[in-house]
């Protein structure tokens, strides 16, 4: 059995992991300190989990939004890259911050996590700037959900970026390029919507 999500109230935050109880039944897995903070007992909560399973055991891991679990699992695709590396990355940057580092080669930003030196972060980026951002569960770039389900939903920022890059890929643009046009727009307006990223990257893109 794969386990994708788990809504239910949360029992006990421990130091590295998190038990939610769904119907009577506690389920428990490991997350990191940023989501962690964020938990307290008798929480409802909404979970993304993703499952590994090996001969011995079975192990979930919780993040607060789909986007974040899918680049826990784009990120193992990186030689040297296991869980916990990935789990600590996730920690120290939102999945909008990874995007952002990997579209200016930024290695500083995904170093900050425990663990991740330059040499691994330098190796993530060469692996990974340039493709496009994984997909979400059902097809669908993974957008930022609320972690609870009393919370307001922010407006989703890396998703209208993500959204703004894939529309200037399919106009023939480079991913590369594409992801530093939209980067450079919405460091100039960000609040700005998909349409606006797009009209403002397209600008970006144009010769000088």
């Amino acid at each position: 059995m794969i386990i994708g999500r788990l809504r239910g109230e949360i029992a006990t935050v421990g130091t590295d992991s998190v038990m939610i109880d769904i119907g009577g039944v506690g389920y428990v897995a490991l997350a990191g300190a940023r989501l962690l903070s964020r938990l307290s007992p008798g929480d409802k909560a909404e979970l993304h989990i993703e499952t590994r399973v090996t001969e011995s055991s079975i192990t979930l891991f919780a993040f607060e939004s789909d986007e974040a679990r899918a680049w826990f699992v784009r990120l193992q695709d990186v030689p040297g890259v296991a869980g916990k590396s990935a789990m600590a990355i996730m920690d120290a940057v939102s999945p909008a911050e990874l995007m952002d580092a990997l579209a200016i080669s930024d290695a500083a930003t995904i170093s900050r996590a425990k663990g991740v030196g330059k040499k691994l972060a330098e190796r993530i980026i060469g692996e990974l700037s340039g493709k496009p951002p994984p997909m979400g569960r059902f097809g669908a770039f993974a957008p930022h959900t609320s972690m609870k389900e009393t919370e307001t939903q922010a407006p989703a920022a890396a998703g209208s970026r993500s959204e703004a890059v894939s529309a200037l890929v399919n106009l023939g643009y480079a991913q590369a390029d594409a992801s530093k046009a939209v980067l450079a727009a919405s460091r100039n307006n960000p609040e700005a919507d998909t349409s606006a990223l797009i009209r403002a990257g397209l600008k970006e893109l144009a010769p000088s």
